[in-house]
């Protein structure tokens, strides 16, 4: 049964896939000149690619028919709610776009703004998106060159492509956003603040569907995360230019305590989510990663914990008997400085799809330099931008120090300088590639270490 759970996840490479998806990009690209010329100023504003911004395509029958999808690898998907005289494909063990094969002859390419009515300001035209504000989905086109269309669609917790005049959950979903912008992430104890948070995002997802809350939740966490973490904000800025926002997410990453893991992993369960592949790198390695997925809202979350050799075999997202240990390895101790990332410390780091080397280039002229890279691959490249320093609280400090988790000489340091808090990640996918490199992963978690940061630098 372990083997199966391993091969389920041993996620390939599909260049064929890729082939036939970029090859209907570029085509689209060479007849739309407004796409073509936002496509240049994603790279030279953005250091973003035009393809990670692709939240479908709609490709009429002209140009592709069934065996051409499913030879790729694509799988038609009729539960999704589609325009009348079309057929949704998507590759399931990929992380490219749904692609729809239409009866008409308009070739459509919609982008995924993190906010549409952002997007629609930056166009300048005077143009409106259809749906209403805060509803599961939005949509406006952006400009029609025969029958090449350029639209973009704002989705909150649907994998649809029909908006809809239902307005009924807008007030609940309005609700939860405020709930979880404006949370309690400051508790006396964590376990507590753990379980309150428990029991707020189980209260949203009373009157809202799960994928709606999840949606508003992490809206809420990016933002968080963006207000302690300058690079962040940095090239946030620079996505804002174009009105795009925090479209071209790749996933969140959370790190845990032992005694919270569970606990935390209920939290996303609750919204919907499902587990996906677990991480772990040998021995030595002490850590472990659960990912999980949610398919309706097309996020994915990267959770971190402290795990001894013999629980890498357990199912450690359920089995709740992770006991405190003699010693704190990268992620307890990060816990330890800052708290948990569902609480007051937010995520470790928020990564992103990138033009690797033009991110890197880009960023160092405005002040922010990466680390080395921990991926290097055709495939996958993966570097973070170097730690955000925050100061400690001195109450976590002496908790730290009388546990023995820390020495006096490393108290006296963190209190003086601080510790490692947060990154942005610079990531770029090729091939199709959904998954994650283990063994790099593993590298990256203890150059990390909030320990090593005075002699390898934060």
């Amino acid at each position: 049964m372990e083997g199966e759970i391993e091969k389920e996840f041993d996620w390939e490479v599909h260049p064929d896939l890729e082939g036939f998806v970029k090859g209907h990009v570029e085509y689209f690209l060479k007849n739309n000149s407004f796409a073509n010329a936002l496509s240049q100023k994603m790279m030279d504003q953005t250091s973003t690619r035009f393809v990670d911004w692709i939240d479908h395509v709609i490709i009429p029958e002209s140009r592709a028919n069934y065996e051409q999808f499913t030879k790729v690898g694509m799988t038609e998907v009729s539960q999704m709610d589609r325009p009348d005289g079309t057929t949704a494909f998507k590759h399931l063990r990929s992380y490219l776009f749904p692609m729809l094969m239409g009866s008409s002859e308009n070739f459509e390419v919609a982008l995924k703004p993190e906010s549409i009515d952002d997007f629609l300001q930056y166009i300048g035209m005077g143009i409106k998106a259809e749906g209403a504000e805060l509803s599961k989905i939005r949509k406006a086109t952006v400009s029609k060159e025969g029958n090449f269309i350029l639209s973009a669609v704002e989705r909150r917790g649907y994998n649809g492509f029909l908006v809809s005049e239902d307005t009924d959950d807008i007030p609940d979903y309005a609700a939860a956003l405020g709930t979880f912008y404006s949370r309690q992430r400051k508790f006396e104890n964590d376990t507590d603040g753990v379980e309150h948070t428990l029991e707020v995002v189980r209260e949203s997802t009373y009157k809202l569907q799960e994928a709606r809350a999840a949606d508003a939740f992490f809206r809420a966490e990016r933002a968080y995360w963006q207000r302690r973490n300058w690079p962040g904000q940095v090239q946030k800025a620079r996505q804002d230019s174009l009105g795009l926002g925090w479209g071209n997410h790749d996933h969140h990453t959370y790190r845990s305590s032992r005694a919270n893991f569970t606990k935390m992993i209920d939290i996303f369960e609750a919204f919907g989510y499902r587990c996906r592949e677990k991480y772990y790198a040998g021995d030595k390695a002490g850590w472990g990663a659960q990912i999980l997925e949610h398919q309706i809202c097309n996020i994915v979350v990267f959770t971190d914990v402290d795990l001894n050799p013999d629980e890498t075999t357990i199912d450690f997202a359920h089995q709740g008997f992770l006991e405190k240990e003699e010693r704190m390895g990268t992620v307890g101790l990060w816990v330890g400085l800052h708290g948990e990332s569902v609480l007051q410390a937010g995520m470790h780091h928020l990564e992103a799809r990138f033009e690797f080397e033009r991110l890197t280039q880009d960023l160092a002229r405005l002040g922010v330099e990466m680390m080395p890279p921990f991926s290097h691959f055709d495939f996958l490249k993966q570097a973070f931008t170097k730690g955000v320093v925050w100061p400690v609280d001195k109450g976590r400090l002496d908790s730290l120090l009388n546990s023995k988790y820390i020495t006096q000489q490393q108290y006296d340091e963190f209190s003086k300088d601080g510790a490692i808090g947060s990154h942005m990640e610079n990531l770029e996918r090729d091939q199709g590639f959904k998954g994650f490199n283990r063994s790099s992963v593993t590298k990256i978690i203890m150059e990390t270490d909030p320990r090593k940061q005075h002699f390898a630098g934060a």
